[in-house]
Protein backbone atom coordinates (compact mmCIF):
# COMPACT_ATOMS: atom_id res chain seq x y z
CA UNK A 1 0.00 0.00 0.00
CA UNK A 2 1.18 3.49 -0.86
CA UNK A 3 0.07 6.53 1.15
CA UNK A 4 -0.13 10.04 -0.29
CA UNK A 5 -0.45 13.23 1.74
CA UNK A 6 -2.16 15.89 -0.34
CA UNK A 7 -4.11 19.07 -0.67
CA UNK A 8 -6.35 19.86 -3.63
CA UNK A 9 -5.46 20.99 -7.14
CA UNK A 10 -1.71 20.33 -7.41
CA UNK A 11 -1.81 17.11 -5.43
CA UNK A 12 -4.87 15.87 -7.31
CA UNK A 13 -2.89 15.71 -10.55
CA UNK A 14 -0.36 13.35 -9.01
CA UNK A 15 -3.10 11.36 -7.26
CA UNK A 16 -4.73 10.86 -10.65
CA UNK A 17 -1.45 9.56 -12.08
CA UNK A 18 -0.89 7.23 -9.14
CA UNK A 19 -4.42 5.84 -9.42
CA UNK A 20 -3.63 4.72 -12.98
CA UNK A 21 -0.20 3.28 -12.19
CA UNK A 22 -1.29 1.39 -9.06
CA UNK A 23 -4.14 -0.90 -8.21
CA UNK A 24 -6.35 1.87 -6.72
CA UNK A 25 -7.15 -0.37 -3.78
CA UNK A 26 -3.45 -0.13 -2.89
CA UNK A 27 -3.63 3.67 -2.62
CA UNK A 28 -4.55 5.56 0.55
CA UNK A 29 -4.89 9.34 0.43
CA UNK A 30 -4.60 11.49 3.56
CA UNK A 31 -6.16 14.82 2.75
CA UNK A 32 -5.80 18.29 4.21
CA UNK A 33 -8.94 19.48 6.00
CA UNK A 34 -7.66 22.77 7.43
CA UNK A 35 -9.32 24.54 4.45
CA UNK A 36 -12.72 23.19 5.53
CA UNK A 37 -15.30 25.80 6.44
CA UNK A 38 -19.04 26.43 6.82
CA UNK A 39 -20.77 28.52 4.17
CA UNK A 40 -24.52 28.94 3.61
CA UNK A 41 -24.90 26.62 6.60
CA UNK A 42 -23.10 23.81 4.75
CA UNK A 43 -19.95 21.88 5.71
CA UNK A 44 -17.54 22.30 2.82
CA UNK A 45 -14.29 20.29 2.46
CA UNK A 46 -12.60 21.72 -0.68
CA UNK A 47 -9.56 19.44 -0.80
CA UNK A 48 -11.43 16.25 0.05
CA UNK A 49 -13.96 17.07 -2.67
CA UNK A 50 -11.29 17.78 -5.28
CA UNK A 51 -9.64 14.42 -4.58
CA UNK A 52 -12.98 12.60 -4.61
CA UNK A 53 -14.12 14.15 -7.87
CA UNK A 54 -10.73 13.47 -9.47
CA UNK A 55 -10.77 9.78 -8.56
CA UNK A 56 -14.44 9.42 -9.54
CA UNK A 57 -13.66 10.79 -13.01
CA UNK A 58 -15.87 13.82 -12.38
CA UNK A 59 -13.25 16.51 -11.80
CA UNK A 60 -12.89 19.61 -13.94
CA UNK A 61 -9.31 19.37 -15.18
CA UNK A 62 -9.41 22.86 -16.68
CA UNK A 63 -10.41 24.74 -13.52
CA UNK A 64 -8.72 22.24 -11.18
CA UNK A 65 -11.74 22.19 -8.85
CA UNK A 66 -15.42 21.30 -8.94
CA UNK A 67 -17.32 18.94 -11.21
CA UNK A 68 -16.78 18.99 -14.95
CA UNK A 69 -19.70 20.60 -16.78
CA UNK A 70 -21.41 21.73 -13.58
CA UNK A 71 -23.91 24.59 -13.64
CA UNK A 72 -24.34 27.42 -11.12
CA UNK A 73 -28.07 28.11 -11.05
CA UNK A 74 -28.35 27.83 -7.25
CA UNK A 75 -25.43 30.22 -6.81
CA UNK A 76 -27.09 32.80 -9.04
CA UNK A 77 -30.25 32.52 -6.96
CA UNK A 78 -28.22 33.06 -3.78
CA UNK A 79 -26.83 36.26 -5.30
CA UNK A 80 -30.38 37.41 -5.95
CA UNK A 81 -31.10 36.87 -2.25
CA UNK A 82 -28.20 39.18 -1.39
CA UNK A 83 -25.36 36.73 -0.75
CA UNK A 84 -21.87 37.65 -1.95
CA UNK A 85 -21.51 34.12 -3.39
CA UNK A 86 -17.75 34.48 -3.69
CA UNK A 87 -17.12 30.74 -3.28
CA UNK A 88 -18.31 29.02 -6.43
CA UNK A 89 -20.43 25.99 -5.61
CA UNK A 90 -21.86 24.19 -8.61
CA UNK A 91 -25.29 22.59 -8.58
CA UNK A 92 -23.98 19.00 -8.52
CA UNK A 93 -21.25 19.99 -6.08
CA UNK A 94 -23.98 21.38 -3.82
CA UNK A 95 -25.38 17.88 -3.38
CA UNK A 96 -22.08 16.74 -1.84
CA UNK A 97 -22.14 19.54 0.73
CA UNK A 98 -25.79 18.90 1.58
CA UNK A 99 -25.13 15.21 2.18
CA UNK A 100 -21.97 15.89 4.23
CA UNK A 101 -23.78 18.45 6.38
CA UNK A 102 -26.77 16.16 6.95
CA UNK A 103 -24.58 13.26 8.07
CA UNK A 104 -22.37 15.39 10.31
CA UNK A 105 -25.42 16.90 12.00
CA UNK A 106 -26.57 13.33 12.67
CA UNK A 107 -23.31 12.75 14.56
CA UNK A 108 -21.13 11.02 11.98
CA UNK A 109 -17.44 11.92 11.95
CA UNK A 110 -15.79 13.46 8.91
CA UNK A 111 -14.00 10.13 8.34
CA UNK A 112 -17.31 8.26 8.31
CA UNK A 113 -18.90 10.81 6.01
CA UNK A 114 -15.95 10.69 3.63
CA UNK A 115 -16.21 6.91 3.50
CA UNK A 116 -19.93 7.12 2.68
CA UNK A 117 -19.28 9.61 -0.11
CA UNK A 118 -16.37 7.54 -1.45
CA UNK A 119 -18.58 4.45 -1.69
CA UNK A 120 -21.41 6.38 -3.31
CA UNK A 121 -18.98 7.62 -5.99
CA UNK A 122 -17.55 4.09 -6.47
CA UNK A 123 -13.97 5.18 -5.73
CA UNK A 124 -11.76 2.13 -5.04
CA UNK A 125 -8.92 4.06 -3.36
CA UNK A 126 -9.10 4.86 0.37
CA UNK A 127 -9.57 8.53 1.25
CA UNK A 128 -9.10 9.78 4.80
CA UNK A 129 -9.25 13.29 6.26
CA UNK A 130 -6.15 14.26 8.22
CA UNK A 131 -8.29 14.63 11.36
CA UNK A 132 -11.89 14.38 12.52
CA UNK A 133 -11.42 17.49 14.66
CA UNK A 134 -11.93 20.92 13.10
CA UNK A 135 -8.72 22.78 12.24
CA UNK A 136 -8.68 26.08 10.36
CA UNK A 137 -5.80 27.65 8.48
CA UNK A 138 -5.78 31.37 9.26
CA UNK A 139 -3.90 34.05 7.36
CA UNK A 140 -2.81 37.14 9.26
CA UNK A 141 -2.79 40.08 6.87
CA UNK A 142 -2.20 43.81 7.26
CA UNK A 143 -6.01 44.14 7.45
CA UNK A 144 -6.57 41.43 10.06
CA UNK A 145 -6.96 37.65 10.26
CA UNK A 146 -8.96 35.84 7.61
CA UNK A 147 -9.51 32.20 6.68
CA UNK A 148 -7.40 30.68 3.95
CA UNK A 149 -10.45 30.36 1.67
CA UNK A 150 -11.19 34.06 2.10
CA UNK A 151 -7.57 34.88 1.31
CA UNK A 152 -7.32 32.46 -1.61
CA UNK A 153 -10.74 32.75 -3.25
CA UNK A 154 -12.51 35.90 -2.01
CA UNK A 155 -9.47 38.17 -2.06
CA UNK A 156 -7.62 36.28 -4.84
CA UNK A 157 -4.46 36.05 -2.66
CA UNK A 158 -3.75 39.77 -2.96
CA UNK A 159 -3.49 40.93 0.70
CA UNK A 160 -0.02 41.16 2.20
CA UNK A 161 0.58 38.09 4.37
CA UNK A 162 2.25 38.51 7.74
CA UNK A 163 1.98 34.90 8.94
CA UNK A 164 -0.03 31.71 8.64
CA UNK A 165 -1.21 29.55 11.55
CA UNK A 166 -3.51 26.60 12.19
CA UNK A 167 -6.29 27.41 14.64
CA UNK A 168 -7.19 24.58 17.07
CA UNK A 169 -4.46 22.29 15.70
CA UNK A 170 -3.38 21.45 19.26
CA UNK A 171 -6.81 19.89 19.91
CA UNK A 172 -6.70 17.63 16.87
CA UNK A 173 -5.42 14.11 16.37
CA UNK A 174 -4.94 11.92 13.29
CA UNK A 175 -8.20 10.53 11.94
CA UNK A 176 -9.07 6.87 12.41
CA UNK A 177 -6.76 4.61 10.42
CA UNK A 178 -4.26 7.29 9.43
CA UNK A 179 -1.39 6.33 11.74
CA UNK A 180 -1.94 2.64 10.95
CA UNK A 181 -1.82 3.34 7.21
CA UNK A 182 1.47 5.22 7.57
CA UNK A 183 2.95 2.37 9.61
CA UNK A 184 1.90 -0.26 7.06
CA UNK A 185 2.86 1.71 3.96
CA UNK A 186 5.21 0.47 1.26
CA UNK A 187 5.90 4.09 0.37
CA UNK A 188 4.78 7.57 1.48
CA UNK A 189 4.39 10.48 -0.93
CA UNK A 190 4.24 14.19 -0.07
CA UNK A 191 2.35 15.54 -3.07
CA UNK A 192 3.21 18.83 -4.81
CA UNK A 193 0.65 20.74 -2.78
CA UNK A 194 1.16 24.01 -0.94
CA UNK A 195 3.73 23.23 1.81
CA UNK A 196 2.28 25.86 4.14
CA UNK A 197 -1.48 25.43 3.78
CA UNK A 198 -1.92 21.89 2.43
CA UNK A 199 0.89 19.59 3.56
CA UNK A 200 1.77 21.84 6.51
CA UNK A 201 -1.50 21.35 8.40
CA UNK A 202 -1.41 17.57 7.89
CA UNK A 203 2.07 17.33 9.38
CA UNK A 204 1.12 19.72 12.20
CA UNK A 205 -1.61 17.43 13.54
CA UNK A 206 -0.13 16.15 16.83
CA UNK A 207 1.50 12.78 16.23
CA UNK A 208 1.35 12.96 12.44
CA UNK A 209 4.91 14.05 11.70
CA UNK A 210 6.26 11.42 14.09
CA UNK A 211 4.10 8.76 12.43
CA UNK A 212 5.61 9.61 9.03
CA UNK A 213 9.11 9.76 10.49
CA UNK A 214 8.78 6.43 12.29
CA UNK A 215 7.31 4.56 9.34
CA UNK A 216 9.76 2.07 7.81
CA UNK A 217 8.54 3.10 4.35
CA UNK A 218 10.59 5.37 2.07
CA UNK A 219 9.24 8.92 2.01
CA UNK A 220 9.43 10.92 -1.22
CA UNK A 221 8.22 14.43 -1.97
CA UNK A 222 7.54 16.42 -5.12
CA UNK A 223 8.29 20.13 -5.23
CA UNK A 224 5.32 22.47 -5.77
CA UNK A 225 7.83 25.20 -6.71
CA UNK A 226 9.66 25.66 -10.01
CA UNK A 227 12.14 28.49 -10.03
CA UNK A 228 10.84 31.10 -7.61
CA UNK A 229 7.12 30.56 -8.14
CA UNK A 230 4.48 28.00 -7.29
CA UNK A 231 3.31 25.79 -10.14
CA UNK A 232 -0.17 26.99 -9.17
CA UNK A 233 -1.56 29.15 -6.38
CA UNK A 234 0.10 31.34 -3.76
CA UNK A 235 2.55 28.90 -2.17
CA UNK A 236 5.50 31.19 -2.91
CA UNK A 237 3.86 34.13 -1.09
CA UNK A 238 2.98 32.03 1.92
CA UNK A 239 6.41 30.42 2.09
CA UNK A 240 8.03 33.86 2.13
CA UNK A 241 5.67 35.00 4.91
CA UNK A 242 6.70 31.99 7.00
CA UNK A 243 10.40 32.64 6.46
CA UNK A 244 10.98 29.77 4.03
CA UNK A 245 13.27 30.24 1.06
CA UNK A 246 11.02 30.31 -2.01
CA UNK A 247 12.60 27.52 -4.00
CA UNK A 248 12.59 23.75 -4.37
CA UNK A 249 15.39 23.75 -1.81
CA UNK A 250 13.22 25.71 0.63
CA UNK A 251 10.48 23.07 0.40
CA UNK A 252 12.98 20.22 0.75
CA UNK A 253 14.47 21.87 3.82
CA UNK A 254 11.01 22.09 5.39
CA UNK A 255 10.48 18.36 4.90
CA UNK A 256 14.11 17.24 5.30
CA UNK A 257 13.60 15.31 8.56
CA UNK A 258 11.08 13.10 6.76
CA UNK A 259 12.43 12.66 3.25
CA UNK A 260 14.43 9.95 1.56
CA UNK A 261 13.98 11.52 -1.85
CA UNK A 262 12.73 14.78 -3.35
CA UNK A 263 11.72 15.30 -6.97
CA UNK A 264 12.54 18.71 -8.47
CA UNK A 265 12.12 20.12 -11.94
CA UNK A 266 14.97 20.14 -14.44
CA UNK A 267 14.88 23.95 -14.22
CA UNK A 268 15.97 23.63 -10.58
CA UNK A 269 18.95 21.36 -11.11
CA UNK A 270 21.11 24.04 -9.47
CA UNK A 271 19.52 23.11 -6.11
CA UNK A 272 20.38 19.41 -6.36
CA UNK A 273 23.62 19.66 -4.40
CA UNK A 274 22.06 21.83 -1.68
CA UNK A 275 19.20 19.39 -1.24
CA UNK A 276 21.51 16.40 -1.06
CA UNK A 277 23.54 18.24 1.60
CA UNK A 278 20.38 17.91 3.74
CA UNK A 279 20.71 14.12 3.50
CA UNK A 280 17.94 13.84 0.90
CA UNK A 281 18.38 12.26 -2.55
CA UNK A 282 17.38 14.85 -5.15
CA UNK A 283 15.85 13.55 -8.37
CA UNK A 284 15.75 15.94 -11.31
CA UNK A 285 12.96 15.41 -13.83
CA UNK A 286 10.00 17.22 -15.37
CA UNK A 287 7.43 17.72 -12.61
CA UNK A 288 4.87 19.65 -14.65
CA UNK A 289 1.71 17.60 -15.11
CA UNK A 290 -0.22 19.26 -17.91
CA UNK A 291 -1.44 16.01 -19.49
CA UNK A 292 -2.57 12.56 -18.41
CA UNK A 293 0.62 11.09 -19.85
CA UNK A 294 2.78 13.43 -17.75
CA UNK A 295 0.83 12.59 -14.58
CA UNK A 296 1.32 8.89 -15.16
CA UNK A 297 4.98 9.25 -16.10
CA UNK A 298 5.80 11.15 -12.90
CA UNK A 299 3.81 8.62 -10.86
CA UNK A 300 5.84 5.78 -12.39
CA UNK A 301 9.10 7.52 -11.56
CA UNK A 302 8.05 8.04 -7.94
CA UNK A 303 6.94 4.43 -7.55
CA UNK A 304 10.18 3.17 -9.10
CA UNK A 305 12.19 5.28 -6.63
CA UNK A 306 10.28 3.92 -3.64
CA UNK A 307 10.51 0.33 -4.84
CA UNK A 308 14.30 0.32 -5.18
Amino acid sequence: MFVALTGGTGGAKLIQGLSHELDPEELTIICNTADDFVLYGLNISPDLDTIMYTLAGLGDDVKGWGIRGDTFTALEQLRQYGYEAWFKIGDRDLATHIERTKLMREGFTLSQVTEELRRALAIPATIRPMSDQAVETKVATSEGEISFQEYFVKHRWQPEVKRVFYARIENSKPATGVVEALGDAEGIILCPSNPITSIGPILAVPGMRDAVKQSPAPVVGVSPIIGESAISGPAHKLMAAQGWEVSAYGVARGYADLLDGFFIDTEDEKHQGRIEALGVKAVTTSIRMDSSAEKRRLARELLAFMRK
